[in-house]
């Protein structure tokens, strides 16, 4: 309490006022996410160009591929479980969760012994691989569910959740997912432009 009346006595208001502001923006600074660039996923080859918040949540990285030019926001869940591709250029959202196995029926067989074997040993512990095609692009706060295939080009929108294989080009929203559209219907105006579109095709082709 003495400091602190020293500190008011010595220390003129308007200085004490921008030290505090200062101290905030540092411990904001601090604690907020950040981006990372590049990563060496479960394939042991560098992608220079992947950016990932230092926040993404492994589970099983060793079952993940992430192709190149792939962007994962914050606080979201990568499942490795059953296996995940990620395949080039998509984006994910913040808060996403991106699952591969459920113990939704094993912690019931199992009661107080279910830490007393591995996943992979466990009975009533399905584990079903994900894939994402290339340049889809998932919402914030979506969840994609064990055994899902997600075509390239396509939308899955904010909050929803994908416990069907989702089709190329395909716009889905909802709970459960429900088709509401088709990338291609929505990209047609910007393909006037040459150059969007021969880079359009070129990632197609490919």
């Amino acid at each position: 309490m003495k400091i602190r009346k020293l500190i008011r006595l010595a220390v003129p208001g308007v200085l004490r006022k921008n030290i505090r502001c200062w101290l905030g923006a540092l411990r904001r600074e601090l604690k907020a996410p950040k981006m990372t660039i590049g990563y060496t996923d479960c394939t042991g080859v560098w992608k220079a160009n992947i950016r990932l918040s230092d926040t993404v949540f492994f589970d099983h990285p060793e079952r993940i591929e992430i192709q190149d030019n792939v962007f994962v926001w914050h606080y979201t869940i990568l499942d490795g479980t059953g296996g995940l591709i990620i395949e080039e250029g998509c984006q994910i959202g913040a808060w996403v969760g991106i699952f591969t196995h459920s113990s939704h029926i094993a912690i019931r067989l199992y009661g107080a012994h279910y830490n007393e074997s591995q996943g992979d040993e466990k009975r009533g512990y399905p584990t079903a691989p994900v894939r994402i095609g290339k340049y889809t692009f998932v919402g914030a706060g979506a969840k994609i569910l064990p055994g899902v295939t997600i075509g390239r080009g396509s939308i899955v929108a904010a909050g929803t959740i994908v416990s069907k294989n989702v089709g190329d080009f395909q716009i889905v929203s909802g709970n459960p997912a429900t088709e509401i559209g088709d990338t291609r219907t929505l990209d047609k105006r910007y393909l006037r432009d040459p150059e969007l579109r021969r880079w359009y095709e070129e990632w197609q082709r490919a």
